[in-house]
């Protein structure tokens, strides 16, 4: 018992003295801490404190207003927790602002009673003007976290976040490697959603892509007027749309989308960060309806820093009571990029101390543009009063979560990882991106088109009432269908088969029999509400291709002008070359020539024994000299030296002349008929319904007045039959491809003239912007200039046609042979002159004739009295008729009736006596 008692005792004893310890402990630990904490407060309060206002107006009855909030003033103790011997304090006043007025309100009066040298606010598109107005006449700067465009350029304003044209960048490089053609847009219709689309514009320009359609849509819209347009697209060919909108309006028009379902196979769905920064707060239901949505948001990596920081947020909200069951509570980019500002300003600030009141604005701005630090998002630079560019993350909506399957930099382009080395080149390949999942669970990349939904690619051919070789349309009235044939279907049929995929089509007829008043453009009208393609003798021209795209053309192009084949043949086609000056300018000329020759061989005397020919032959030659000489070139006509000098240059003369009425009456038949010339009384003939009636009025500035229209080859063939001045017309204006049909059938009666004038042939249409386009460009190509392209011709045009043949070729059939009427004048010149030489050498009468000329023009024209005596023969009614050849030999014929005497008179050589040799001649 003692020993129990005493054991107790120590035991007491021993706890006793362990908490004395401690205590004594305590009481030391707790009075260095105390004397520390009072030599820090010494310190500080040993320090001078410059305390700057900063002005904040906020929504902090929205979610987004509170979280922001939240994160500003704990970006304020964080940083003067981290840098205590900082000098100055930056101090928040935080205004309440639900309305835009209360924001204008809210603003002004920090200005006017808190005297703020900054101000920080979530600027919206409405309070652009009225803030950037403000900032610029207090030289005050004005920070926004959230606006990302601005089109009012103000000196003042700061925007801490990246421009919205590098987020457009990133966009078109995404559809870019995914090879879209076009893009639908949804946007939301306010000045912030107008300057992104003129962002996304450029930016897709620059890469070839085209905006098909752009859907502005309400803040306020109801879900029926936005399940309206989505119907409206289901019916499009284009199957990728990119969304801008904000959480509300977009998180509802995914649902709805969903119910229109247009989020299933083959489309593709992109959101912008207007709604990617909210994604981590939309409920369960929204999620679902944006499977395989791609979307781009600004890139935060992770960091110690930020880890710590959404811990402590998520503890200042709980401790605050701060949290609402609104989906947008959960911290986004937005806070972040909040906290950064704020931090950048407590930087700014430090760096300009001391301060004074004056001019602490404009130095507040200038030094914030040049701060640069480590913040939350990463490096923080303000490039031209905005933040510098930075990274994008390109995500996939599957499940619960979001997939990052790439990454977009200005630098870089597209890449699959940031932290890769290597060469920096610009990427712009898909390759680069991790598998996505698409809507309706496909992993197969979307090829951003498809045919609408109606399954069937809707068809327009034209009902015609000629040239049905092209598209003739037969109307299956029992089995309500439609069935086309000709030319433009069958190269229509045969694209398809080479279209790199399969394609069900469905003809749909354009105007009918009882409607004679139609054109192609009112047919082309019909795209995309009526058709989504137009098949047939559509010409593409330059009008139309405002609001149809059209194909390359599978045809000749071109418009011609065919007339009547009129030769302005006659008789007496042959004198025409010449005119009637010119021939009798030619008959003088002979006539002169011949009696300048006879001067000249006067001259040469007899006694030349060379001579080729006899003086008496020479004599009669001479007349016709200037026209034998021609025919017979061989000949020696004359002896006189000079007499041969001036037929050299009659020759040279008449080679002239002889050249130039060949080629005169060459042309005459031949060029001469391709030339035609309008009258005022002449009409023009056009296709009905065709472009032509425009072109001609537009173009070639024909009178609408002198127009007339018709359907078909058979149509043109009679009005051309009956004139212009018979209710008909007198020439045609239509394209190649119609005019040789025309002239395959009619050939030897028209013919070609004018110039060929340019048009775009023949092709197919579809609505601006369609991806079919190019498709069938390709197909038209590989059908065209393939071996079936003949068969295809010679089935619908006839055997022997060819679009090959030259249209040099057409021409040359035009051009008939010459007949005998074109020349019968020529003959009958002949065979008059021919006759008539008969009639005088072969008949008594005409010997007479013959004779008493002769001797007429040898008295008239040859008498020389002083080398021929005058003589009489046989009583008085004789006439001598004296033919002298030079100076020598002088015969005198004497005729009386049948009766004739000749008698040759000869001089002497010595003394002139003269030698009378006659001879009777009358046997």
């Amino acid at each position: 018992m003692p020993k129990s008692t005493e054991s107790s005792r120590l035991l007491v004893k021993a706890h006793f003295l362990i908490r004395f310890f401690f205590f004594f402990f305590f009481v030391i630990n707790y009075s260095a801490v105390a004397s520390s904490d009072v030599e820090r407060e010494t310190s500080t309060e040993s320090k001078t404190l410059t305390v700057v206002p900063i002005g904040v107006v906020l929504d902090q009855n929205s979610p987004l207003g509170l979280t922001v909030d939240l994160c500003m003033k704990m970006a304020v103790t964080d940083f003067y927790e981290a840098h205590p011997n900082f000098t100055t304090r930056l101090q928040l006043h935080t205004k309440n602002a639900d309305t835009v007025l209360d924001a204008n309100f809210a603003a002004v009066d920090l200005l006017k009673h808190e005297q703020v040298n900054g101000m920080i606010r979530p600027q919206t598109s409405t309070e652009e003007t009225f803030f950037a107005e403000l900032g610029q006449k207090s030289h005050v700067p004005i920070i926004s976290f959230n606006a990302r465009t601005s089109s009012l350029p103000s000196t003042y304003s700061v925007r801490t976040t990246p421009d919205d044209s590098v987020q457009a960048r990133a966009l078109a490089a995404i559809c870019r490697a995914f090879e879209w053609p076009e893009v639908a847009i949804l946007y939301e219709e306010t000045n912030s959603g107008n300057q992104f689309i003129s962002h996304l514009n450029k930016a897709f320009q620059e890469v070839e892509i085209g905006l098909a359609y752009m859907v502005p849509i309400q803040t306020s819209a109801e879900d029926s007027d936005i399940s309206k347009e989505l119907r409206k697209l289901s019916r499009k060919q284009t199957r990728v749309f990119l969304v801008h909108t904000n959480p509300s309006l977009g998180f509802r028009l995914f649902t709805l989308a969903k119910n229109a379902g247009v989020m299933s196979e083959e489309y593709a769905w992109i959101v912008t960060n207007s709604l990617s920064i909210f994604l981590n707060s939309i409920d369960s239901t929204v999620r679902d309806s944006m499977e395989g949505v791609v979307g781009v948001r600004p890139y935060v990596s992770n960091s110690k820093a930020l880890e710590s920081f959404k811990e402590r947020l998520r503890r200042n909200m709980t401790m605050s009571n701060t949290t609402t069951t609104s989906p947008i509570t959960e911290l986004n980019v937005y806070g972040l990029w909040a906290y950064d500002a704020v931090t950048a300003l407590a930087i700014a600030l430090e760096k300009i101390a001391p301060l004074n009141s004056t001019s602490l604005g404009p130095r507040l701005l200038n030094e914030l543009l040049t701060t640069k630090f480590r913040g939350l998002t990463g490096d923080f630079e303000l490039f031209n009063g905005k933040m510098k560019p930075l990274a994008f993350e390109i995500f996939n909506m599957i499940g619960t979560g979001e997939k990052t399957v790439g990454f977009w930099t200005p630098e870089r382009g597209i890449t699959r990882d940031l932290s890769s080395t290597g060469e920096k080149t610009y990427a712009t390949s898909a390759k680069e991106l991790k598998t996505i999942t698409w809507p309706g669970d496909s992993v197969t990349r979307p090829k951003g088109w498809a045919i609408p939904t109606t399954g069937n690619l809707r068809v327009g051919v034209p009902w015609k009432h000629g040239f049905t070789e092209f598209a003739n349309v037969i109307i299956d009235k029992k089995m309500r269908r439609t069935n086309a044939t000709g030319f433009s279907v069958d190269i229509f049929l045969a694209a398809l088969e080479v279209l790199p995929f399969p394609t069900k089509y469905q003809f749909i007829h354009y105007n009918d029999t009882r409607n004679t008043d139609w054109s192609y453009d009112d047919m082309l009208r019909g795209i995309p509400e009526d058709y989504d393609m137009v098949v047939g003798d559509v010409t593409v021209w330059a009008p139309r291709a405002a609001h149809v795209d059209f194909s390359l053309p599978y045809s000749e192009s071109g418009v011609i002008l065919v007339v009547k084949n009129k030769k302005p043949f006659d008789m007496w086609i042959f004198v025409k070359p010449l005119r009637w000056d010119l021939w009798l300018a030619i008959v003088v000329a002979c006539v002169l020539m011949g009696v300048v020759l006879r001067i000249l061989e006067n001259r040469v005397t007899s006694n030349d024994g060379d001579s080729i020919i006899e003086n008496k032959e020479r004599r009669r030659a001479i007349y016709w000299s200037p026209v034998t000489i021609l025919a017979f070139p061989e000949r020696n006509m004359v002896s006189n030296n000079w007499s041969f000098f001036v037929l050299v240059l009659w020759l040279f003369m008449a080679f002239i002349l002889m050249q130039s009425y060949t080629a005169n009456l060459s042309a005459i038949l031949t060029v001469d008929q391709l030339k035609f010339a309008f009258s005022d009384s002449y009409y023009v003939g056009c296709q009905e319904g065709s472009f032509m009636k425009d072109f001609l009025i537009n173009q070639l500035h024909i009178s609408p007045s002198r127009l007339r229209s018709y359907n078909s080859s058979e149509e043109y063939h009679t009005a051309m039959s009956k004139g212009s001045k018979n209710g008909g017309i007198d020439a045609i204006f239509d394209e190649i491809p119609y005019m040789k049909l025309f002239l395959n059938k009619y050939d030897p009666q028209y013919k070609m003239a004018g110039p060929t004038y340019r048009t775009g042939g023949f092709g197919f249409a579809f609505p601006v912007g369609s991806p079919l386009v190019a498709h069938f460009s390709k197909a038209i190509l590989d059908v065209t200039q393939g071996p079936n392209m003949t068969a295809i011709e010679q089935k619908n045009f006839g055997p022997g046609y060819s679009s090959q043949d030259p249209l040099s070729s057409r021409i040359s059939q035009q051009t008939s042979s010459l007949t005998l009427y074109e020349f019968a004048g020529l003959f009958f010149i002949i065979g008059s002159v021919t006759l008539f030489s008969l009639f005088c050498s072969e008949t008594a009468i005409g010997r007479k004739l013959t004779n008493k000329t002769t001797n007429f023009i040898h008295i008239l024209f040859h008498f020389k009295s002083s080398r021929v005596m005058s003589m009489e023969v046989d009583g008085d009614t004789n006439e001598p008729v004296a033919n002298d050849d030079d100076d020598d030999v002088s015969d005198v014929s004497v005729r009386d009736g049948t009766d004739t005497t000749t008698r040759v008179i000869e001089a002497g050589p010595e003394n002139g006596e003269i030698i009378d040799n006659g001879t009777d001649n009358n046997q």
